[in-house]
């Protein structure tokens, strides 16, 4: 099965969205982030719901009718 090309920029940006969660875990979690803790919060506020759904529309458009 091949896959759509809509599904597929919705996987990447769920991968993008999925790093920048993990590394703002882990710049929150080791002590002073280097964009302020503020700034950290909230690209992992967005950055996690946003891997999410994004990968659940990637999913969704994918799938055979």
């Amino acid at each position: 099965m091949t896959m759509k090309p809509l599904a597929g920029l919705f996987l990447a940006l769920a991968c993008v969205l999925g790093i920048a969660a993990t590394g703002s875990i882990f710049e929150l979690a080791y002590g002073d982030p280097e964009l302020g803790l503020q700034a950290t919060r909230l690209i992992l506020g967005g950055s996690l719901p946003g891997a999410v759904v994004a990968l659940v529309l990637a999913i969704r458009i994918n799938k055979p009718a």
